[in-house]
Protein backbone atom coordinates (compact mmCIF):
# COMPACT_ATOMS: atom_id res chain seq x y z
CA UNK A 1 0.00 0.00 0.00
CA UNK A 2 1.49 3.39 -1.22
CA UNK A 3 1.70 5.80 2.01
CA UNK A 4 3.34 9.83 1.66
CA UNK A 5 3.77 11.55 4.93
CA UNK A 6 4.80 15.01 4.60
CA UNK A 7 6.43 16.89 8.27
CA UNK A 8 8.42 19.55 9.10
CA UNK A 9 6.13 22.24 8.54
CA UNK A 10 5.61 25.04 11.13
CA UNK A 11 5.68 28.99 11.68
CA UNK A 12 8.46 30.79 10.24
CA UNK A 13 9.54 34.19 10.38
CA UNK A 14 9.88 35.67 6.91
CA UNK A 15 13.08 34.85 5.20
CA UNK A 16 13.64 32.27 7.27
CA UNK A 17 14.36 28.46 6.42
CA UNK A 18 12.47 25.30 6.95
CA UNK A 19 12.80 21.51 5.52
CA UNK A 20 10.30 19.11 4.70
CA UNK A 21 10.77 15.40 4.92
CA UNK A 22 8.57 12.92 2.56
CA UNK A 23 8.47 9.96 4.04
CA UNK A 24 7.57 7.21 1.63
CA UNK A 25 6.41 3.33 2.67
CA UNK A 26 4.65 0.81 0.20
CA UNK A 27 6.49 1.16 -3.45
CA UNK A 28 10.39 1.93 -4.00
CA UNK A 29 11.12 5.00 -3.84
CA UNK A 30 14.55 4.68 -6.11
CA UNK A 31 11.87 3.65 -9.27
CA UNK A 32 9.55 6.79 -9.22
CA UNK A 33 10.21 10.54 -9.90
CA UNK A 34 8.69 12.36 -6.17
CA UNK A 35 6.94 16.11 -6.73
CA UNK A 36 6.20 18.33 -3.89
CA UNK A 37 3.19 20.65 -4.50
CA UNK A 38 1.33 23.40 -2.14
CA UNK A 39 -1.86 24.99 -1.85
CA UNK A 40 -2.14 28.36 -0.54
CA UNK A 41 -5.40 29.33 1.62
CA UNK A 42 -8.12 29.39 -1.29
CA UNK A 43 -6.16 28.63 -3.68
CA UNK A 44 -5.83 25.49 -5.85
CA UNK A 45 -2.83 23.11 -5.07
CA UNK A 46 0.32 23.99 -7.50
CA UNK A 47 3.29 22.03 -8.61
CA UNK A 48 6.74 23.30 -6.23
CA UNK A 49 9.56 21.37 -7.36
CA UNK A 50 10.50 17.24 -8.66
CA UNK A 51 13.08 15.38 -8.67
CA UNK A 52 13.52 12.35 -10.79
CA UNK A 53 14.57 8.92 -9.76
CA UNK A 54 17.95 9.80 -11.42
CA UNK A 55 18.19 12.66 -9.04
CA UNK A 56 17.52 15.52 -12.12
CA UNK A 57 15.35 18.19 -10.53
CA UNK A 58 13.37 20.75 -11.77
CA UNK A 59 11.13 24.23 -9.99
CA UNK A 60 8.81 26.15 -10.27
CA UNK A 61 10.02 30.19 -11.06
CA UNK A 62 8.82 31.16 -7.69
CA UNK A 63 10.86 29.09 -5.98
CA UNK A 64 14.63 29.03 -7.97
CA UNK A 65 17.33 29.42 -6.29
CA UNK A 66 15.47 29.55 -2.67
CA UNK A 67 14.27 25.86 -2.64
CA UNK A 68 16.25 22.94 -3.12
CA UNK A 69 14.47 19.04 -3.64
CA UNK A 70 16.63 16.09 -2.98
CA UNK A 71 15.99 12.58 -2.07
CA UNK A 72 17.76 9.83 -0.31
CA UNK A 73 16.56 6.18 -1.78
CA UNK A 74 17.62 4.25 0.96
CA UNK A 75 16.03 6.40 4.17
CA UNK A 76 12.57 6.15 1.90
CA UNK A 77 12.65 10.49 1.93
CA UNK A 78 12.67 12.63 0.02
CA UNK A 79 13.33 16.78 1.40
CA UNK A 80 12.71 20.39 0.42
CA UNK A 81 14.98 22.80 1.38
CA UNK A 82 12.92 25.92 2.12
CA UNK A 83 15.29 29.42 2.41
CA UNK A 84 13.99 33.23 2.18
CA UNK A 85 11.01 32.06 2.85
CA UNK A 86 8.19 35.02 1.93
CA UNK A 87 4.69 35.41 3.31
CA UNK A 88 3.36 33.93 -0.13
CA UNK A 89 5.16 30.82 0.69
CA UNK A 90 2.58 30.07 3.01
CA UNK A 91 -0.10 26.83 2.10
CA UNK A 92 0.22 23.47 3.07
CA UNK A 93 2.80 21.35 1.21
CA UNK A 94 2.36 17.93 -0.24
CA UNK A 95 4.59 15.21 -1.79
CA UNK A 96 3.10 13.31 -4.82
CA UNK A 97 4.35 9.96 -6.25
CA UNK A 98 5.05 10.60 -9.73
CA UNK A 99 3.41 8.09 -12.28
CA UNK A 100 7.15 7.15 -13.48
CA UNK A 101 10.78 7.61 -12.78
CA UNK A 102 10.64 11.03 -14.66
CA UNK A 103 8.74 14.47 -13.53
CA UNK A 104 6.33 15.64 -15.93
CA UNK A 105 3.57 12.82 -16.36
CA UNK A 106 1.51 13.16 -13.67
CA UNK A 107 1.06 11.76 -9.83
CA UNK A 108 -0.93 8.86 -8.52
CA UNK A 109 -0.51 9.35 -4.96
CA UNK A 110 -0.52 12.07 -2.78
CA UNK A 111 0.79 12.41 0.92
CA UNK A 112 -1.05 14.18 4.43
CA UNK A 113 0.59 17.48 3.95
CA UNK A 114 2.18 19.37 6.38
CA UNK A 115 1.17 23.31 6.98
CA UNK A 116 3.82 25.95 6.42
CA UNK A 117 2.72 29.20 7.80
CA UNK A 118 5.57 32.42 7.18
CA UNK A 119 4.29 35.60 9.64
CA UNK A 120 5.65 37.75 12.19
Amino acid sequence: QVHLVASGGGLVQPGGSVTLSCAASGFTLADYAIGWFRQAPGKGREGVSCINSDGKTTYEDFVKGRFTISRVNANNTVFLQMNDLKPEDTAVYYCGRGLSSWCGYGTDYWGKGTLVTVST
